[in-house]
């Protein structure tokens, strides 16, 4: 299997960042300098079908997870994997939460930011139409970069730093339209609900006050069915949290990792 494309920087324990539907590696820039001055081997990947990273057929959560997989255990090597922290936003978030499903082995710790347990209408997503209205643009031929200028400004909350709404809008303009149609149509079968129980790591759940994609009654549900779960609530932001408000976001998580293993609940 083709490993991924990503972006790495510092070393030590190893964060692995998966971006959301409209990301790429850049959408944690800042996460990856902060994580990697904190003593954090900080990784950013491509999911397949974005940036240089080849895409996979069928595009489904299963291929997403395997590809994901594969990356975990080369950045493992030559050393066996002794498990590394998965902070996952949007779809990224959902690919984690597949990963941990089918191999719970390999992930220490999880983070779970701007993410539901399902895809399709009424469930993560409290926007009526909106799958379909995305999905509408894109097969009408529209391209990404005319359409994250306008899609960027719904995702936001009224605290969204101005710097990461432009970074935002610049990874989302730089998405190839089929790789979007993929991951939308793969978006809207995702149901890992039923097996928020099982997850048995530590886990830290970040919603942002104003997210309509992955509302914070959504994520307090999902901390309540995890059971060593904390949940935090970022004010001022929606759905873009680690770039709206990345001075926040990164103290969040740099606080859960830094907890011993035994005081997380």
């Amino acid at each position: 299997m083709n490993i991924p494309t990503f972006t790495v920087l510092g070393s030590g324990p190893t964060v692995l960042m998966l971006h959301g539907i409209g990301g790429g590696h850049l959408a944690f820039a800042p996460q990856v300098e902060s994580f990697a001055s904190a003593g954090y081997r900080a990784v950013a990947w491509d999911m397949p079908g974005y940036g240089r990273s080849a895409p996979i057929e069928p595009y489904t959560f299963k291929g997403l997870a395997a590809s994901c997989i594969a990356l975990i255990e080369a950045l493992a090597a030559p050393r066996p994997a002794a498990g590394i922290t998965l902070v996952g936003h949007d779809i990224g978030g959902m690919v984690a939460q597949e990963v941990v499903a089918r191999r719970p082995d390999l992930v220490a710790r999880l983070v779970l930011a701007g993410a539901a347990p399902a895809g399709g209408e009424g469930q993560g997503d409290a926007q009526p139409g909106f799958l379909a209205q995305r999905l509408a643009s894109l097969e009408a031929g529209d391209s990404m970069e005319q359409l994250a200028p306008a899609l960027v400004p719904q995702l936001i909350g009224p605290g969204a730093l101005p710097e990461g709404v432009r970074l935002a809008t610049h990874c989302m303009a730089q998405v190839p339209p089929a790789t979007c149609r993929r991951a939308l149509q793969a978006l809207a079968t995702f149901d890992r609900t039923a097996d928020l129980s099982r997850i048995a790591v530590p886990t830290l759940l970040i919603a942002g006050e104003h997210d309509r994609a992955a509302p914070p009654p959504v994520m307090r549900k999902m901390s309540a069915a995890i059971a060593r779960s904390t949940y935090a609530e970022m004010a001022g932001v929606g759905h873009l949290l680690n770039l709206e408000a990345p001075d926040d976001f990164d103290a969040l998580v740099l606080r859960f990792l830094a907890l011993p293993r035994q005081l997380l609940h």
